[in-house]
């Protein structure tokens, strides 16, 4: 078994939840999580899997895969506490649709063409040779300029024709447990995967980001597109995030298992972070709306049907804007627009200017 230059908290993260180094090294995108979000086995994963021989990147130097957080987050023990009540804890970063390409840089880093079509939103320059350095302070769709994050998922195709959502799509920033006052902002640079291409319907319903699946005029909860939608409605889908992150890297070999979902706090209805993931990240909720309509026969995703739909995330945000907001609105317990302003709490006011810069 061989060990690499940085290895040493990997072997140790590896060893504490009992796979190998050369388990760790080998796993690719499985359909889903299991217990502490680690993926139980390498499976295949086309058009969207790690490089079977990784480039190096400038946030990747050695290629392995493993992407350490600097400064790592330790010594964190999940919240298990009761926050006073709040039915909402989110903010709003609304982002159009800018451009579309072959690439991805989190699962195909360096090599353009490499993956099936994505749809880019947010980060107008994202293309496969993306890294964090290049990413920030970059032009954005997104309605606040600091959020140059980059979003991307499977374009969607009427046939031949492409199909791109229309205007600014919304993105929840939610908090993901139940004690919303422990979350806290994403690290710049953290990147993850949301669901998989492989994955079969009975997959995309049980996956743990499911928000009621497909949907247009009165079909719901559809693990593909439905067979007609009224004319002049739009097919809708939402997809949530894991919001619970290991502390340790930015990126892992299978774009995951850094992640996980909240668990049920036994004897409770509370979510809290599992301990091998014990650092609260804000939950992302993809909710995208389509302009197409009438016989669905013909529409179908680059990656596949509808139940291949997944999405990725690569945080780019300037740091003192994402975290007024994560404070204000989601540690706040607000129900806050895309400039943290909560209409139903007017008193507290707003974070963010009405061009959506900080003050």
């Amino acid at each position: 078994m061989r060990i690499r230059g940085r290895t040493l908290s990997a072997l140790l993260l590896a060893t504490a939840l009992g796979v190998s180094t050369l388990a760790v090294d080998a796993v690719t995108a499985a359909p889903g999580p299991v217990a502490g979000g680690v993926p139980a086995a390498a499976a295949p994963h086309l058009g969207h899997v790690m490089a079977a021989s990784a480039l190096p990147s400038g946030d990747d130097p050695d290629g392995d895969g493993y992407i350490p957080a600097d400064p790592p987050v330790t010594g964190v023990t999940p919240s298990q506490a009761v926050p006073p009540p709040a039915y909402f804890h989110e903010f709003q970063a609304n982002c159009a649709a800018g451009h579309t390409a072959p690439d991805d840089p989190i699962v195909y880093p360096g090599q353009p063409g490499a993956s099936h079509d994505h749809t880019f939103l947010g980060n107008t320059t994202t293309n496969a040779h993306s890294v964090t350095a290049t990413l920030v302070d970059r032009p954005t769709t997104c309605n606040a300029p600091a959020d140059a994050s980059a979003y991307w998922m499977p374009s969607l195709f009427d046939g031949d024709r492409k199909v791109l959502p229309v205007g600014p799509q919304v993105i929840y920033y939610k908090a993901g447990v139940t004690d919303y006052r422990s979350v806290r902002p994403f690290p710049r640079g953290l990147r993850f995967v949301v669901g998989s291409p492989t994955q079969s319907a009975e997959e995309f319903r049980a996956h743990e980001g499911w928000v009621e699946g497909w949907e247009c005029g009165d079909s719901y909860k559809n693990v593909d597109f439905p067979a007609r939608c009224p004319a002049g409605t739009q097919l809708n889908l939402r997809m949530q995030a894991p919001s619970c992150w290991n502390g340790l890297y930015l990126d892992t070999p299978d774009h995951r298992s850094h992640m996980a979902y909240p668990v049920v706090k036994p004897g409770t209805n509370d979510d809290v972070c599992p301990p091998s993931h014990p650092v609260a990240v804000p939950m992302i909720e993809f909710k995208m709306a389509f302009p197409v309509s009438g016989d669905m026969a013909r529409v179908r995703l680059s990656s596949g049907p509808g139940h291949s739909f997944h999405y990725d995330f690569f945080n780019a945000w300037e740091d003192r804007t994402l975290k007024a907001l994560v404070d204000h609105c989601v540690v706040g317990g607000l129900q806050c627009d895309t400039r943290g302003y909560d209409q139903n709490h007017p008193e507290r006011g707003a974070v963010l200017n009405a061009d959506h810069r900080l003050p």
